[in-house]
């Protein structure tokens, strides 16, 4: 063998060393993952109106990215309380349900894993997405920096500054719980194969959690015992629904987005990941903690890798860690142990085969940011696969007599 042939064969040894972690199987609860390239949640604004209806496109998208070890949906509101933009789907209503279960449907078809991401945005709201034009509620009475998104008379999307929430009464919190436990059902009911709390992102159950944006001086406040308390209420209630092995959380330790922050987060998500070794769930889903310093050009927070190595210390079962990652970064973190799935948002955006790409090491269609939140087809269900792109005809999505 020639001095450039070997050096061929060892370059591709070690590309396939880099990457070769991501495709290992993976046992996940009750389920046998072929592989670790988990879909992350995604919110692309595309509900059908009235009553925010996932359409035919929707079960098109998901099926197209149906080849992902797990597809986490986008989020999805609990109750009209629980919706925070414009054009979001729920899983509270009857036809939402009947939508959700024409998605789940082609998903499985093609033998892939779905599970329901349960939201409620609390505070980033607006009386304008509320039911009876209500103000949105939140663990404290605190205004959030930004700007909410809704529909204006004319039925396009615009921002408006947000609005000082409610307070939740304390006697709300069982009623709070029973909006996620109705959802779960409903995710049942729709054949997801289970269900991912939303405990990230500065919505309504981070909220709560982190230290800036809860001064509550109840049970539900205070102490990390009392701010994290409505969280595992929410946990043990959902566990007899769908059993625990069928329910994941998902946490952003570190994040700033939707103006949350926390005096020490160490303590604080370091007590959650603990404190959810005793659930067994399927999993917990963590959002990089230098994941928005990165997106903004910056260097990631010097805590950020302690972060990151703390979550995987404290907490014992699967770990899916979402933010930023490609495939050699992606393998790296599993190699190291940091992560057990790595899960990839906007590649899956404009690569609806992007678990084969990646095996494959082939280049990556561009995702278009002005097609993310709202459209048709344009950037949602257009992105071509490498099939298409080696002159293959693409399958009939799904059965679009239904909208």
């Amino acid at each position: 063998m020639d001095e450039v042939a070997m050096a061929t064969q060892t370059q591709r040894a070690n590309q396939d060393a880099d990457t070769g972690p991501l495709f290992q199987p993976y046992r996940l609860g009750p389920f046998n993952l072929p592989h670790r390239v988990v879909m992350a949640p995604l919110t692309r604004s595309r509900a059908r109106q009235p009553g925010n209806v996932p359409g035919s496109l929707a079960a098109c998208y998901y099926a197209q990215r149906a080849s992902a070890a797990l597809i986490i949906s986008e989020a999805t509101q609990i109750s009209m309380q629980g919706q925070g933009y414009a054009w979001t789907p729920g899983i509270h209503s009857r036809e939402q349900i009947e939508a959700w279960r024409r998605i789940t449907e082609a998903v499985h078809q093609t033998a892939g894993l779905m599970f329901c991401q349960l939201w409620h945005v609390g505070r980033i709201s607006h009386p304008a997405l509320q039911p009876d034009n209500m103000l949105p509620v939140a663990p404290s009475a605190i205004i959030p920096a930004g700007k909410a998104f809704i529909e204006n008379e004319r039925g396009e999307g615009m921002l408006v500054p947000f609005v000082r929430p409610r307070a939740l009464d304390i006697d709300e919190m069982p009623y709070m719980v029973a909006q996620y436990v109705r959802a779960a059902k409903n995710a049942l009911a729709a054949n997801f194969d289970g269900v991912e709390i939303h405990a990230a992102n500065g919505y309504l159950l981070d909220q709560f959690i982190e230290s800036g944006t809860n001064r509550r001086t109840d049970a539900y406040g205070g102490q990390v015992e009392n701010r994290t308390r409505l969280l595992f209420e929410i946990v043990e209630a959902l566990i007899p629904v769908l059993g625990p092995d069928r329910i994941g959380v998902r946490i952003s330790p570190m994040g700033k987005m939707n103006d949350i922050h926390d005096d020490n987060p160490e303590a604080t998500f370091g007590h959650v990941a603990e404190r959810l070794n005793e659930y067994r769930l399927a999993y917990l889903h963590m959002v990089n903690p230098a994941l928005e310093q990165m997106q903004n050009g910056k260097d990631p927070d010097a805590r950020a890798p302690g972060m990151a190595k703390l979550i995987r210390k404290k907490f014992k079962g699967s770990l899916i860690v979402a933010g930023g990652f490609d495939a050699e970064s992606g393998a790296r973190w599993l190699r190291e142990g940091w992560a057990d799935l790595i899960a990839f948002g906007r590649k899956f955006i404009a690569n609806p085969d992007l678990p084969e790409r990646l095996r494959l090491r082939a280049p990556l269609n561009a995702d278009d940011p002005s097609t993310y939140y709202g459209g048709g087809e344009k950037g949602y269900t257009d992105y071509p696969s490498l099939a298409q792109a080696r002159g293959e005809q693409p399958k009939p999505c799904v059965d679009q007599s239904w909208r």
